[in-house]
């Protein structure tokens, strides 16, 4: 598995970078989606960065040395036992509202994705919180919608469709049912350098994934420095 910064021309891959360009519209247009769902579009957040997904050393060669020429890597570490990089564009990529000005491009683990290519984005909300549970409460004073998929026992069990579907909080109501499906995990990843908590709540429908956290990515780069 590479580590280091040094970009080398990948013999072979599964997906391309033109793969990557072709696929942002469709991409796009199921995050805007997802985010509207979740009462998130127009809120003024910030968006640090879009993440991609691969299941092979080839793959993220092959990315690694195409996004090293419109970009430079300003993180190059180890999280949960692989490799993740983290590229600054030269040139942010446009979702809906947002202006994206990096990549995550995690190595593969043991895990096989469906289908390799953009995964998710990460959003970043007014917070100090410190575990999930905190930036669960933050996160529903900010958008009480979101009520129906972060009960306060924070179960995080995916909403109901049916009529019968009942949260903690008691019967969701018609207005929510466009919830069911959005399936809820919170983690608190770190690197071996971190020193700067930065606890996650992802919302997750079909394929595509919008993650919630109090810091950015820059932030918890430079946490790595002290």
């Amino acid at each position: 598995m590479s580590s280091s910064n040094e970009a080398a021309t990948p013999q072979s891959t599964n997906i391309s970078y033109e793969q990557l360009t072709q696929s942002w519209p469709a991409f796009e247009a199921q995050i805007l989606a997802l985010l509207e769902t979740l009462d998130l579009a127009d809120k003024a957040l910030v968006c640090d960065h879009v993440a991609l997904r691969v299941n092979s050393i080839a793959s993220a060669d092959a990315l690694r040395y195409a996004f090293s020429r419109v970009g430079k890597i300003i993180s190059d570490n180890i999280i949960n036992g692989r490799t993740i990089l983290i590229i600054e564009l030269d040139i942010p990529i446009t979702l809906g509202q947002f202006s994206i000005a990096c990549v995550e491009l995690p190595y593969p683990s043991d895990k096989v994705y469906p289908q390799e290519g953009w995964e998710h984005i990460e959003l970043v909300i007014d917070s100090k919180a410190k575990d999930c549970d905190t930036l669960s409460q933050d996160l529903l004073a900010l958008y009480p919608k979101l009520s129906a998929l972060l009960p306060l026992d924070h179960t995080a069990e995916p909403v109901q469709s049916s009529s019968q579907g009942l949260s903690s909080q008691g019967l969701i109501s018609q207005s929510l049912a466009s919830l069911a499906g959005i399936k809820i995990k919170m983690s608190s990843p770190k690197g071996d350098k971190e020193r700067l908590a930065n606890p996650t709540i992802a919302f997750k429908r079909d394929d595509v994934c919008i993650k919630v956290h109090p810091h950015g990515i820059k932030a918890v780069i430079a946490s790595e420095q002290t």
